[in-house]
């Protein structure tokens, strides 16, 4: 075992929030040691692209590097997982058994593609799109043109994959146990937009679909068992499950930590079992749940590229100032995405909605607004390449304006309001056919 002695603050996670915590560490003043830890052998490296570009064959993998924006001058230590926590030494355990000190802790892990849970998840053409080697392995496997391209999971990613394969000229099928795609981010009533669209693309959608298991001919995936004795054949699987954190490190060291995430107080600090804040450690991005003031002090995690940025920046000013001075993180989540020709974008939560109004556009030319209501305030606003009036709409779910709270705009047909229409939610059983709820790729 070999050991580092120069106290320094550690960054584990070499992701967008690491990379952007270092730099507001540096850009506060910060001239002491760094140290920036990542499991990939790769620097941080742009995420969204990978589903949609990279796929596409118009970048490649390598080329999403992040550029620094301001010169972190850390060590790097790559290709190297943290395994352990010591909360009494302040120190932690890689997985080639260094051991680092450290004055501070920013945790920036992030999340890692949902596994398939049934049999014959490793077979070879079974692939998952989280990180850069997902995405390289992928876009070779489509540049094979595989006959026939097989999707589980109707979340942002799986529809985003389904639109570039269509894209490609691939015959795609797309199952989930849903009725429409995203219906758990957007509800059904606007899920079956995206529905239509993936209709009018060549894409077969298969709903309340459930895959039980991925069998193979000649050493290679060659079709998908559903759970109601059906098969589909497939010659390439993409598994789009969400997301979960490998957080077993943190939970063995006391801190309240699963899959869903490192629970942290409203300053962005790791809390322990006995309830109280780690005045060393701090979270920030896709790993980090937090009570967000914006609605109702709820414990959330927000996996999108906006809050990975915003909450390291805000975790390393809380790093460097004192105990006394410590605010309060609040954020209000935005994310977009494109797929079948669409250009999708929301900001707000969606999480509890029990209203719904079109307010610009309609449902029917393909082009619409439309706003979420929950127990008579404004919560969200999505918007189908009509985007005009959302930055108008931000201020008002911020504040919590009643439903829907812009009327007799200029270009705004009568408003009609209707039950978004979210699935039920789902048994522990069912928690992996689960879709995204909400995804950094955005």
């Amino acid at each position: 075992m070999s050991a580092v002695d120069d106290p320094s603050i550690v960054i584990v996670g070499a992701s967008l929030a690491g990379l952007r915590g270092a730099e507001a560490l540096r850009d506060s003043g910060y001239t002491g040691p760094l140290t920036i830890v990542g499991d990939e052998p790769y620097r941080p490296y742009d995420r969204p692209p990978l589903s949609k570009h990279v796929l596409a064959g118009d970048l490649r993998a390598e080329a999403t590097e992040l550029p620094q924006l301001t010169a972190v001058r850390a060590q790097w230590r790559l290709g190297q997982a943290a395994v352990a926590l010591d909360r009494a030494g302040r120190t932690i355990r890689l997985a080639d058994d260094t051991v680092l000190p450290y004055r501070s802790l920013l945790v920036t892990t992030g999340a890692r593609a949902r596994p398939f849970p049934g049999a014959g998840a490793g077979l070879p053409g079974v692939h998952t799109i989280r990180g850069r080697d997902d995405a390289a392995a992928l876009r070779s496997a489509l540049a094979e043109k595989p006959r026939r391209v097989l999707i589980v999971g109707g979340g942002l990613i799986g529809c985003e994959a389904a639109s570039c394969c269509r894209d490609l000229g691939l015959s795609v099928t797309l199952v989930d146990p849903n009725p429409t795609p995203l219906a758990r981010v957007l509800g059904m009533l606007v899920g079956n937009s995206v529905a239509v669209r993936m209709k009018d693309a060549g894409v077969s959608f298969r709903p309340h679909t459930h895959v039980k298991a991925f069998e193979s001919r000649n050493g290679k995936v060659a079709r998908a068992r559903l759970e109601d004795g059906g098969e589909i054949e497939a010659d390439l699987v993409i598994v789009a499950l969400g997301a979960e954190r490998d957080a077993r490190w943190l939970a063995k060291a006391g801190l309240l930590a699963d899959g869903g995430g490192l629970t942290c107080d409203a300053a962005c600090r790791a809390m322990t079992g006995e309830g109280a804040p780690d005045p060393h450690i701090y979270a920030a991005g896709d790993i980090a749940r937090w009570p967000n003031p914006l609605f109702g002090d709820r414990l959330r995690t927000v996996e999108h590229w906006g809050n990975a940025v915003e909450q390291a920046r805000h975790a390393a000013r809380n790093m460097l100032a004192g105990r006394d001075d410590q605010k309060a993180y609040a954020h209000l989540p935005a994310f977009w995405s494109s797929q079948f020709d669409v250009n999708i974008k929301a900001i707000g939560s969606t999480e509890g909605a029990d209203k719904i109004a079109i307010v610009h556009g309609s449902r029917t030319s393909g082009r619409f607004l439309a706003v979420y209501g929950r127990a008579g305030r404004t919560v969200a606003a999505v918007s189908f390449d009509e985007a005009r009036w959302l930055p108008a709409y931000e201020s008002q779910i911020a504040c919590g304006a009643p439903f829907p709270p812009i009327l007799d705009a200029t270009d705004q047909a009568p408003i009609d309001h209707f039950s978004p229409g979210f699935p039920a939610p789902r048994l522990a059983s069912e928690s992996a056919d689960t879709t995204e709820r909400e995804s950094i790729h955005a």
